[in-house]
Protein backbone atom coordinates (compact mmCIF):
# COMPACT_ATOMS: atom_id res chain seq x y z
CA UNK A 1 0.00 0.00 0.00
CA UNK A 2 1.46 2.97 -1.01
CA UNK A 3 2.80 5.88 1.64
CA UNK A 4 0.03 8.29 0.04
CA UNK A 5 -2.23 7.14 2.45
CA UNK A 6 -0.42 9.02 4.72
CA UNK A 7 -1.27 12.41 3.42
CA UNK A 8 -4.46 11.75 5.03
CA UNK A 9 -5.09 13.79 8.52
CA UNK A 10 -4.80 10.92 10.96
CA UNK A 11 -8.49 11.29 12.17
CA UNK A 12 -10.13 10.61 8.63
CA UNK A 13 -8.18 7.80 7.69
CA UNK A 14 -10.80 5.16 9.37
CA UNK A 15 -13.54 6.95 7.75
CA UNK A 16 -12.09 6.82 4.51
CA UNK A 17 -11.41 3.13 4.98
CA UNK A 18 -14.31 2.33 5.76
CA UNK A 19 -15.49 3.93 2.52
CA UNK A 20 -13.78 2.17 0.89
CA UNK A 21 -14.90 -1.05 2.49
CA UNK A 22 -18.55 0.23 1.59
CA UNK A 23 -17.53 0.63 -2.29
CA UNK A 24 -15.79 -2.88 -2.20
CA UNK A 25 -19.08 -4.47 -0.04
CA UNK A 26 -21.32 -2.96 -3.65
CA UNK A 27 -22.16 0.58 -1.87
CA UNK A 28 -20.68 4.02 -2.48
CA UNK A 29 -17.34 4.01 -2.87
CA UNK A 30 -15.14 7.51 -1.63
CA UNK A 31 -15.87 10.34 -4.01
CA UNK A 32 -12.73 12.32 -4.98
CA UNK A 33 -14.20 15.56 -4.21
CA UNK A 34 -14.11 14.53 -0.24
CA UNK A 35 -10.45 14.24 -0.75
CA UNK A 36 -9.73 16.59 -3.70
CA UNK A 37 -8.21 18.81 -0.42
CA UNK A 38 -5.39 15.86 0.58
CA UNK A 39 -4.72 14.00 -3.11
CA UNK A 40 -4.32 15.04 -6.33
CA UNK A 41 -6.84 12.90 -8.90
CA UNK A 42 -3.30 10.71 -10.11
CA UNK A 43 -2.47 10.14 -6.56
CA UNK A 44 -6.05 9.93 -5.65
CA UNK A 45 -6.67 7.12 -8.28
CA UNK A 46 -3.22 5.19 -6.82
CA UNK A 47 -4.41 4.99 -3.34
CA UNK A 48 -8.29 4.28 -3.72
CA UNK A 49 -7.07 1.35 -6.11
CA UNK A 50 -3.99 0.13 -3.99
CA UNK A 51 -6.61 0.54 -1.06
CA UNK A 52 -9.30 -1.39 -2.37
CA UNK A 53 -6.25 -4.09 -3.96
CA UNK A 54 -5.21 -4.63 -0.29
CA UNK A 55 -8.43 -5.73 1.53
CA UNK A 56 -9.45 -7.91 -1.43
CA UNK A 57 -6.27 -9.55 -1.67
CA UNK A 58 -5.88 -9.77 2.62
CA UNK A 59 -9.33 -11.47 2.64
CA UNK A 60 -9.55 -13.05 -0.44
CA UNK A 61 -6.31 -14.57 -0.11
CA UNK A 62 -7.25 -15.43 3.46
CA UNK A 63 -3.81 -13.61 5.01
CA UNK A 64 -3.44 -14.06 8.82
CA UNK A 65 -3.10 -11.05 10.72
CA UNK A 66 0.43 -10.96 10.61
CA UNK A 67 0.49 -11.77 6.69
CA UNK A 68 -1.73 -8.83 6.39
CA UNK A 69 0.03 -6.60 8.66
CA UNK A 70 3.18 -7.95 6.63
CA UNK A 71 1.31 -6.12 3.70
CA UNK A 72 1.79 -2.21 5.07
CA UNK A 73 4.22 -2.65 7.22
CA UNK A 74 6.40 0.83 5.71
CA UNK A 75 3.16 2.53 6.59
CA UNK A 76 2.87 4.83 10.10
CA UNK A 77 1.91 2.74 12.87
CA UNK A 78 -1.13 4.96 13.91
CA UNK A 79 -2.53 3.97 9.79
CA UNK A 80 -1.21 0.35 10.10
CA UNK A 81 -3.51 0.13 13.30
CA UNK A 82 -6.63 1.78 11.46
CA UNK A 83 -6.25 -0.80 8.44
CA UNK A 84 -5.92 -3.65 11.36
CA UNK A 85 -9.25 -2.93 12.38
CA UNK A 86 -10.86 -2.07 9.77
CA UNK A 87 -9.73 -5.15 8.25
CA UNK A 88 -11.13 -7.52 11.49
CA UNK A 89 -14.17 -6.05 12.07
CA UNK A 90 -15.17 -5.89 7.94
CA UNK A 91 -13.53 -9.23 7.16
CA UNK A 92 -16.55 -11.19 6.78
CA UNK A 93 -18.35 -8.73 4.90
CA UNK A 94 -15.58 -8.26 2.07
CA UNK A 95 -15.70 -12.06 2.00
CA UNK A 96 -19.44 -12.33 1.33
CA UNK A 97 -19.15 -9.42 -1.04
CA UNK A 98 -15.92 -11.38 -2.98
CA UNK A 99 -18.26 -14.51 -3.11
CA UNK A 100 -21.20 -12.57 -4.47
CA UNK A 101 -19.08 -11.21 -7.64
CA UNK A 102 -17.85 -13.99 -8.33
CA UNK A 103 -21.27 -15.76 -7.61
CA UNK A 104 -22.83 -13.35 -10.28
CA UNK A 105 -20.59 -14.55 -12.92
CA UNK A 106 -23.31 -16.48 -13.82
CA UNK A 107 -26.93 -17.09 -12.26
CA UNK A 108 -27.48 -20.50 -13.47
CA UNK A 109 -27.84 -23.28 -10.88
CA UNK A 110 -28.34 -27.00 -11.68
CA UNK A 111 -31.75 -27.96 -10.79
CA UNK A 112 -31.88 -31.72 -11.55
CA UNK A 113 -30.27 -34.23 -13.63
CA UNK A 114 -30.40 -37.62 -15.22
CA UNK A 115 -28.36 -39.95 -17.50
CA UNK A 116 -28.42 -42.89 -19.48
CA UNK A 117 -25.72 -45.12 -21.20
CA UNK A 118 -26.23 -46.36 -24.03
CA UNK A 119 -23.97 -48.69 -26.68
CA UNK A 120 -24.40 -47.94 -30.44
CA UNK A 121 -24.47 -51.20 -32.41
CA UNK A 122 -23.77 -49.58 -35.44
CA UNK A 123 -23.97 -46.61 -37.50
CA UNK A 124 -24.38 -45.28 -41.12
CA UNK A 125 -21.05 -45.88 -41.82
CA UNK A 126 -19.85 -48.53 -39.34
CA UNK A 127 -21.94 -51.84 -39.48
CA UNK A 128 -20.26 -53.22 -35.74
CA UNK A 129 -19.31 -49.88 -33.64
CA UNK A 130 -20.56 -51.06 -30.21
CA UNK A 131 -19.07 -47.82 -29.05
CA UNK A 132 -21.08 -46.76 -24.91
CA UNK A 133 -22.31 -43.36 -25.13
CA UNK A 134 -23.86 -41.60 -22.11
CA UNK A 135 -26.79 -39.17 -22.27
CA UNK A 136 -27.16 -36.75 -20.05
CA UNK A 137 -29.90 -34.22 -19.32
CA UNK A 138 -29.69 -31.35 -17.19
CA UNK A 139 -32.39 -28.99 -15.85
CA UNK A 140 -30.95 -25.66 -15.32
CA UNK A 141 -32.86 -22.99 -13.58
CA UNK A 142 -31.68 -19.20 -15.14
CA UNK A 143 -33.58 -16.13 -14.12
CA UNK A 144 -36.20 -18.54 -12.26
CA UNK A 145 -36.80 -20.61 -15.53
CA UNK A 146 -35.74 -24.08 -16.07
CA UNK A 147 -34.04 -24.97 -18.90
CA UNK A 148 -33.56 -28.46 -20.36
CA UNK A 149 -30.00 -29.33 -21.90
CA UNK A 150 -29.41 -32.81 -22.99
CA UNK A 151 -25.60 -33.80 -24.23
CA UNK A 152 -24.34 -37.11 -25.54
CA UNK A 153 -20.71 -37.95 -25.11
CA UNK A 154 -18.80 -40.48 -25.90
CA UNK A 155 -16.01 -42.07 -22.93
CA UNK A 156 -13.30 -39.37 -23.98
CA UNK A 157 -15.87 -36.22 -23.70
CA UNK A 158 -17.35 -37.54 -20.70
CA UNK A 159 -13.75 -38.45 -18.94
CA UNK A 160 -13.09 -34.63 -19.62
CA UNK A 161 -16.34 -33.56 -18.18
CA UNK A 162 -15.26 -35.43 -14.97
CA UNK A 163 -11.63 -33.56 -14.94
CA UNK A 164 -13.32 -30.33 -15.30
CA UNK A 165 -15.92 -31.18 -12.71
CA UNK A 166 -12.50 -32.03 -10.46
CA UNK A 167 -10.98 -29.41 -10.93
CA UNK A 168 -14.02 -26.64 -10.11
CA UNK A 169 -14.60 -28.78 -7.33
CA UNK A 170 -10.72 -28.01 -5.93
CA UNK A 171 -11.10 -24.47 -6.33
CA UNK A 172 -14.70 -24.19 -4.48
CA UNK A 173 -12.74 -25.99 -1.47
CA UNK A 174 -10.30 -23.62 -1.31
CA UNK A 175 -12.30 -20.87 -1.41
CA UNK A 176 -14.04 -22.52 1.78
Amino acid sequence: MPRLLEKLPAGRTLEFLHKVIDGICGRAYPRYQDYGNVWSLSEWMEVLKETTRYFKTAVGKNMSDEEAAQQIVELNSDYQEAITKCLKGRKEEIRNALVENVHAISSAQLQDFDWQLKLALSSDKISMLQMPLLNLDLDVRENGEIKPISIEMNKEELQNLINALEAANKVVLQLK
